[in-house]
């Protein structure tokens, strides 16, 4: 009985240690672009059947009821880290190639490896070849290459992208497309604010800004984490509290251990 206590309050501290590197890393990006914070999920372990009564079982004439016996727990389980995709502030910068997205979607932007990843940062710069790439360097897609004479781009809010060139006239560069999918929460995180589809997120869904579900473009924003400091202290707290009590329950158990074998002994 007491090493199943013991082993219950062991899971219980390991959860609350999960929960509490999942908060800190929230806290860690609360000024990171586009970020979604974690919630840790955590599920109960099986459960054991213990009699009260052991004559219940024993002697006979004596039939088995639901009362003669009690389900005991053997702890708790981190599952699964959940990404919370909750719209953050929108703020300005006014830099022309800050675009943030209003509602649902994401940028689409090629990887090294030749492979699409997906973003809600939208902080974009301009490559040596006038491309439109990520602050670590991914090209945006679909590509949308700058020439040598332009002084400024216009984006729409609907991804039509209108060049300015030195001798004040505009050309049509093309569109930018979002990318959004059936189950946000199902995407991998694969860090540098980047995501990858799996099979539990469903295919992409290209479309068009401002239409069939897709959110809006607004030019020379950017969104914020969507990172709740005082809700993250007040969870933060709540996860202290708990690993403290079930430390507590680690210490009382082997008390009353140690209060079993003095009375061996005596």
């Amino acid at each position: 009985m007491a090493t199943r206590a013991l082993r219950t309050a062991a899971s219980g501290m390991y959860a609350q240690q999960v929960n509490i590197e999942v908060i800190s890393n929230n806290i860690a990006n609360i000024n990171t672009t586009g970020f979604k914070k974690n919630k840790a999920e955590f599920q109960d372990l099986m459960y054991q059947e213990v009699h009260i009564n052991p004559l219940t079982s024993t002697t006979p004439g004596l039939e088995e009821t639901s009362t003669s016996k009690i389900q005991i727990g053997n702890g708790v389980k981190p599952v699964s880290s959940q990404k919370i995709f909750v719209q953050g502030d929108i703020v300005p910068t006014n830099n022309q190639f800050d675009l943030a997205i209003q509602g649902e979607g994401f940028f689409q932007v090629r990887r090294s490896d030749g492979t699409f990843a997906y973003t809600r940062d939208g902080s974009f710069k301009i490559n040596a070849e006038g491309k439109i790439v990520t602050a670590g360097g991914y090209a945006l897609e679909p590509g949308l290459i700058l020439n040598s004479d332009t002084v400024g781009i216009s984006i729409g809010r609907d991804g039509t992208v209108t060049a300015q060139d030195t001798s004040g006239g505009t050309a049509a560069l093309g569109n930018i497309e979002l990318v959004r999918f059936m189950n946000n929460g199902g995407l991998i995180a694969l860090g540098d604010n980047l995501y990858a589809e799996t099979t539990a997120s469903g295919q992409p869904l290209i479309g068009t800004p401002g239409s069939e579900g897709f959110g809006e473009i607004h030019q020379g924003y950017l969104e914020s984490s969507n990172v709740d400091v005082v809700e993250e202290m007040i969870s933060m707290i709540a996860a202290q509290r708990a690993y403290e009590i079930n430390s507590k329950t680690v210490k009382t158990v082997e008390e009353m251990m140690t209060m079993a074998n003095n009375l061996k002994r005596g």
